[in-house]
């Protein structure tokens, strides 16, 4: 199964949703971790074994968190003015263009009506 990390700039409801559809997930503010830099997000997220979820540009740079090298980061791209519901119900759908078992190595960006996967390159 799948373990999630929720990033503090994802709505409050984000980990009880991905709970309800049945995926392991916690929030960096129930750990402790809230105000936390990047470094020790994905530090936690490594650790644990969990694909990070976030609103955070900084996780997509593939320079400093090559693909391949991390459990998986999914950076949700869409408006802030957007209601809670609509993000989580983007995200679910986002992640459902995406096998559980491939997320490992992955950066998924989810954006309204698109998702771009990006994979490690094959040698």
């Amino acid at each position: 199964m799948v373990a999630f990390l929720v990033d503090e700039n994802m709505p409050r409801s984000t980990t009880m949703v991905l709970r309800t559809a049945g995926f392991d997930a916690v929030d960096v503010r129930d750990l402790g971790l809230r105000g936390h830099s990047d470094d020790d997000i994905f530090a936690y997220a490594q650790a644990h074994d969990r694909v990070i979820v976030t609103g955070d540009l900084d996780f997509a740079n593939i320079l400093s968190l090559p693909l391949g090298t991390h459990a998986g980061i999914v950076v949700m791209r869409v408006p802030n003015e957007l209601p809670s519901e609509q993000v989580n119900q983007v995200l679910l759908q986002g992640l459902g263009e995406v096998p559980d078992a491939e997320l490992r190595g992955l950066l998924i960006i989810v954006e309204l009506g698109r998702v771009r996967i990006r994979r490690p390159a094959i040698n």
